[in-house]
């Protein structure tokens, strides 16, 4: 399948494979700087889409830091194939993820940013945020890039559907429908309502982030810190409860 490229920001690009039969987007987001940051390797069978569309911004060999939210597929499936062709880029996480899984899986060893340590890119400034279960697995962390102030939130408000590059309409209405639709079967449950879940989108939310580049379906410009807010409602009203 062949990926497709926008520029949701300055410097700022959101390459994405649409998977026709999950009827499902999965975006890596790329920042083109000094250093540049690839945040989720995306799975390994999307590597040659996601590669190709990368070239068209700048030479993936230089790529310098990997970023991702956890442990699955689609967020690192493909980190070793990207380290094997960037030689001096090094994945970053945060210290659970590297501890758990990331430290053994990696064919290099992780940067690990503790709680205030940055990233300077050139103009640009990254920070891991930890967020255990958010969206979901024990290792979560999200990563903010401060001078722009966009927010690369993961699984968070995910959409279903071939859908716009960024929307600045609603972008909670349609991921309301989407996870009430996952809310039985197999896949039900996929982002947990825990005691922490609210408070840790509350700190999202106080960030005020100017962009939310969402791994699946649209990413969102506007008020941002609403965003988060509802996305929070959505999930105590899927999940019946207010924590456990």
């Amino acid at each position: 399948m062949t990926a497709t490229i926008d520029e949701i920001a300055p410097d700022l690009f959101r390459i994405t494979c649409f998977v026709e039969a999950a009827n499902f987007q999965f975006s890596s987001f790329l920042v083109r700087d000094d250093e540049p940051m690839l945040y989720h390797t995306n799975l390994r069978g999307l590597f040659p889409d996601i590669k190709a569309g990368v070239e068209t911004v700048l030479d993936p060999s230089t790529i310098r830091w990997i970023g991702f939210s956890h442990f699955e597929s689609d967020e690192c499936g493909a980190l070793n194939d990207w380290l094997g062709i960037a030689p001096h880029a090094e994945p970053v996480c945060s210290f659970v993820g590297a501890r758990t899984s990331v430290g053994d899986f990696s064919d290099r060893p992780p940067r690990v940013l503790e709680a205030g340590e940055r990233i300077e890119t050139g103009s640009h400034t990254f920070r891991v945020i930890e967020t255990k279960h958010v969206p979901h697995g024990w290792d979560a962390s999200l990563m903010f890039e401060e001078t722009a102030s966009t927010l690369f939130c993961s699984d968070l408000i995910g959409q279903g559907g071939n859908v716009e590059a960024l929307t600045e309409g609603d972008i909670i209405g349609p991921s309301l429908e989407y996870n009430e639709r996952q809310s039985e079967g197999p896949m039900s449950g996929a982002v947990p309502f825990t005691d922490e879940t609210i408070p840790i989108l509350e700190s999202l939310a106080n960030m005020n982030p100017k962009t939310l580049a969402c791994m699946h379906g649209s990413s969102f410009a506007g008020d941002c810190g609403e965003a988060l807010r509802d996305f929070g409602t959505i999930l105590e009203r899927i999940n019946g409860k207010t924590g456990r």
